[in-house]
């Protein structure tokens, strides 16, 4: 006989929130009923009205905060409400550090059934505000005025934003200079329902020494009033040295797409990640919390143990950013990566940091491993970044099948390391430490860095 759901849409429910889920959203129960809903916090009681039931749970709102947790904070931004970039404003950073631990703690108990496996206390920011280097805007229109900012939460409604407060401040410049310049220019504005228009997005990079890379990215290879916008944006901000078209024609909602034209100026930026230095590109994958990044980088180099006689495979390595880190204390290292143009970036960062004991690899790491050991390739240390996906169990059974003294896996999803943990302890290697590192303070999300040997060892 199937149990009866307790509660009702349109109906209010009085609640006690538990935990945060992954979304940064309380999640409390009613009658052992889950409910979610945004921006309630562990600990408190709250009035909530139920707007969705499904068969396991239900999404609620808060009508009235009727007793407040001790970490509730009055949010820094004014759109924070109606915005979809950050989640936990409300949080005091302290809790935001603590909430994030406990969701690795969570992964691992319930995904990975890891319970045991040490996870250290997250390692926060020095400033959790104005942090991001890039800047991803959508541009529309709203009550016929242009609009540039972040989506509100869970839709496409673009909310204007004026200062965002966790973009450096070059890019809220840009933002705000492009609004401005594109109205007084008539640019037609894209619209994803008709797939009319030119203007998409507005990119935003900000490199070392404050230097400001933009990238106009279009929906037609033509540009009305090129000229006249690259010279406004010219007069407009001084710290910026690149201007860049993407044209994206395709009817999704990717970002960016494959063609690139330089318009002004320098066709990358650089910017510092420890000792080492980086080109940028408008396409290039670079950490989007410069500071933060330098102290993940640090922590997997300290977890992979080199004393400059090892051999290392950095599978999925991007544009080298930790396989560089990594051939300063190692003998050598294979960077893998299965995306070209990002091999020839990391070639050419290797160069511009004059590292020659790094070698990088186009190719699936599933089919390069195998064919390096082949070689006779024998890796002290495996490292792996993969995606917010994680590995495949065929990478991962290569990781064990090359037998190497240390595994450093580092990670942007909890659950998915949670399982590839799992994984990996069925093949042999056994999880030792979990540093978690908040590259992206005021949301939700959190990075990883584990650490594994060999079962016995």
């Amino acid at each position: 006989m199937k149990t009866a759901i307790p509660v009702q849409q349109g109906k209010n429910y009085d609640i006690r929130i538990e935990r945060l889920g992954t979304s940064g959203e309380g999640v409390g129960r009613y009658d052992n009923f889950t409910v979610f809903m945004p921006n309630a916090l562990p600990g408190e009681q709250v009035s909530a009205r139920v707007e969705e039931v499904k068969k396991t749970y239900a999404r609620a709102r808060i009508m009235e905060i009727r007793v407040a947790s001790a970490d509730r904070v009055r949010p820094r931004c004014e759109i924070y409400s109606d915005c979809g970039g950050c989640q936990l404003q409300h949080l005091s950073y302290e809790a935001q550090l603590t909430a994030k631990r406990l969701q690795v703690v969570d992964a691992m108990t319930h995904i990975g059934k890891l319970p045991h496996v040490p996870v250290k206390e997250t390692l926060g920011a020095a400033s959790p505000w104005n942090y991001r280097n890039k800047m991803q805007f959508p541009v529309g229109i709203h009550q016929g005025q242009i609009v540039v900012g972040c989506f509100a939460q869970g839709s496409h409604r673009i909310i204007d934003t004026e200062d965002c407060h966790i973009q450096r401040e070059g890019n809220n410049a840009l933002a705000n200079a492009v609004r401005d310049i594109v109205t007084k220019l008539r640019i037609p504005v894209y619209n994803e329902d008709t797939h009319r228009g030119i203007l998409r997005h507005i990119v935003g990079r900000v490199g070392q020494g404050d230097e400001l890379m933009a990238v106009i990215v279009t929906a037609a290879k033509e540009l009305p009033r090129k000229k006249k916008l690259i010279r406004m944006m010219r007069e407009r901000l001084p710290q910026l040295v690149s201007i860049q078209q993407n044209i994206q024609t395709y009817r999704n909602n990717v970002v960016m797409g494959r063609d690139t034209v330089l318009l002004w100026g320098k066709p990358t930026i650089r910017d510092t990640l420890g000792k080492l230095s980086f080109h940028i590109s408008p396409r290039s994958f670079f950490q989007v919390n410069t500071a933060q990044a330098a102290v993940l980088y640090e922590q997997a180099l300290q977890y992979a143990d080199l004393h400059g006689t090892e051999t290392v495979i950095d599978a999925y390595c991007g544009t080298g950013t930790i396989t560089l880190f990594l051939a300063q204390r190692a003998r050598n290292v294979y960077g893998i990566e299965i995306v070209r143009p990002a091999i020839l970036d990391a070639r050419k960062n290797a160069r511009d940091n004059g590292i020659k004991n790094a070698e990088f690899i186009v190719g699936d790491a599933t089919a390069v491993m195998p064919s390096l050991y082949r070689q006779g390739v024998r890796p002290d240390v495996v490292v792996v970044d993969p995606p917010r996906a994680g590995c495949t169990p065929t990478v991962l059974k290569n990781f064990a099948n090359m037998k190497p003294r240390r595994i450093v896996y580092v990670s942007c999803n909890p659950a998915t390391l949670a399982r590839d943990l799992a994984i990996m302890k069925d093949l042999g290697y056994e999880a030792r430490e979990i540093q978690p590192v908040d590259l992206f303070p005021q949301t939700s999300h959190v990075e990883c860095v584990a650490w594994m040997t060999q079962t016995g060892r």
